[in-house]
């Protein structure tokens, strides 16, 4: 219960410093887009089958969105902070439990942290200011793959898919031509991908981080050997399953991971996203 009663204190201020900025969904909105499937009155059929690419993968391109959080779910694991930090476009109730706490699904007691990796979290959790996004820095990987209220776009080809991340304007090139990653990689905030296809899933290998990001809005950290893979299936048209694995042995015990949902929107596009631009929250946030 104390675990809890602390992650409610610091939840408020720490998921505030995740998001400074808010913007709307997509420019051309409602503008079809070719090969969407559709109902007798037009609108996209999301339960259709999942296209194909060219090369007979499946094609994976499209707006994507993480699905927002059950309603009441994240009051009942993280207490009504959730709610008393809601801002115009930005209502944490809504996000996914992962980007709030990525070990969310352990017991306190259970959770692999190694004594290096909690005091680094205690001490992310006491300042807001330390959040990188808080600097207008990038949010990095799990973090751009699992916030609810930000779209990304995925462009695939044969040998090259690109997602495009509306939140903080990053690109990431996933290879899938065959090379391995590389050996001895400039550390970068989205580290470097390959992927490969086991059958209708596409496997993605990250590795090559620097440590300067946090895991979750709680402040989880990593470190250089992080290596994250991620495993996109998509059920449908609508509907993508994302399971994603952390291996960082520096920080952490043992791998684990963590399962959400990825949905279409269709007709849609993502926006610019300008964190420095008219930047205002920094001077008023908590912390040294």
């Amino acid at each position: 219960m104390g675990h809890r009663i602390d992650q409610a204190k610091t939840i408020g201020f720490l998921v505030a410093g995740a998001l400074l900025c808010s913007v709307a969904h997509a420019q051309w909105l409602n503008y079809p887009t070719p090969g969407t499937p559709r109902t007798k009155d037009g609108k996209p059929n999301l339960s259709a089958k999942a296209p194909r690419a060219s090369n007979g993968k499946p094609d994976l391109s499209g707006v994507w969105q993480t699905r927002l959080a059950p309603p009441g779910e994240n009051e009942r694991l993280f207490g009504s902070a959730v709610k008393d930090t809601s801002v115009p476009g930005d209502d944490p109730s809504t996000f996914s439990k992962y980007f709030i706490n990525i070990l969310v699904d352990f017991k306190p007691e259970e959770a692999p942290l190694r004594p290096e990796a909690a005091e680094l979290t205690r001490k992310h959790r006491a300042s807001a200011r330390d959040n990188p996004s808080s600097n207008c820095l990038p949010q990095s990987i799990p973090r751009e793959d699992i916030l609810s209220t930000r779209p990304f776009k995925i462009v695939q080809t044969p040998g090259l898919i690109v997602m495009l991340y509306e939140l903080d304007g990053m690109h990431r090139q996933i290879y899938t031509d065959g090379r391995g990653l590389p050996v001895d990689p400039q550390p970068a905030w989205l580290g470097y991908s390959m992927g490969r296809w086991e059958g209708d899933t596409l496997v993605v290998d990250t590795a090559g981080f620097n440590d300067k990001s946090w895991l979750d809005g709680a402040g989880h950290p990593h470190s250089e050997e992080l290596r994250i893979q991620e495993r996109f299936h998509r059920r449908d048209f609508g509907q993508m399953d994302l399971e994603l694995t952390v291996d960082d042995p520096k920080m952490y015990t043992r791998p684990f991971t963590i399962k959400e949902t990825e949905l279409l929107i269709p007709d849609s596009d993502i926006l610019e996203f300008v964190c420095n631009e008219n930047e205002r929250d920094l001077p008023h946030l908590p912390g040294r």
